[in-house]
């Protein structure tokens, strides 16, 4: 796997090459100062993953991920925690606040690790049968699965993919987030932001920012927050 990091600060940048070669194996393909080089660089380079920092002159972090190729895994790296949420309707990896974390930051390149060998053996997935009341069959790792309501924790939207998230795995299979909600039994899951759906069997606690289920901290985005708060 490999990467570029996109930052400003010459300094950023060199800290956030430390911190990746220690936490991890990753390939390093080049540092760029503005998303304008980043993005001439990615028209003749395939990249799998950019540590991509946010407020950036003339061209934001969030501009470039709206640009970038669809096979192409975001880590934001910002000193602005305000961003977070409007970062995962970009279907970011993960959202990273500076000074970054090492544990941290090693967690969110697992996830990236495992986010691309899942997209990478799911070419032709998708699901394959009208779901029942208590479960629905999908394809993933080529391979039919059939998943049962009362285990699934969350799902989660990665582009055009969808990461099922269950109590024993993670399956991936290609198809957007409103679609797959729209097959799912009402009474059991309920959509808070455009990158989540959760199973409210599985809800631990919540705040006015976010939902915990279980290690898993999800947002609660700004369209869906009122009607969650309300119902809860």
């Amino acid at each position: 796997m490999n990467c570029i990091i996109v930052d400003d600060e010459p300094l950023a940048r060199k800290e956030m090459e430390s911190l990746i070669e220690e936490s991890s194996n990753i390939t390093i393909f080049g540092k760029f100062s503005n998303g304008s080089k980043a993005l001439e660089f990615l028209k003749e380079n395939e990249v799998d993953l950019i540590f991509l920092d946010i407020e950036m002159p003339f061209f934001s972090g969030l501009d470039l991920a709206e640009s970038l190729p669809m096979k192409t895994l975001v880590i934001f790296t910002t000193a602005y925690p305000q961003y977070a949420h409007k970062s995962y309707e970009l279907d970011a990896i993960d959202y990273l606040v500076k000074p970054i974390d090492k544990l941290r930051l090693k967690k969110a390149i697992n996830k990236a690790v495992l986010y691309k060998t899942l997209l990478d053996n799911n070419k032709f997935a998708s699901i394959i049968e009208e779901p029942s009341n208590e479960f629905f069959w999908i394809k993933s790792e080529r391979r039919n699965h059939k998943l049962n309501y009362k285990e699934i924790l969350f799902i989660e939207g990665l582009k055009d993919y969808v990461v099922i998230h269950t109590v024993t795995q993670k399956l991936i299979t290609a198809m957007n987030l409103k679609t797959i909600h729209q097959k799912l039994i009402p009474s059991f899951f309920l959509r808070v932001s455009k990158s989540y759906i959760i199973n409210v069997n599985h809800i631990d606690s919540f705040n006015t920012h976010n939902v915990y289920i279980g290690e898993f901290e999800i947002p609660l985005g700004e369209t869906y927050r009122k009607d969650f708060l309300d119902l809860y």
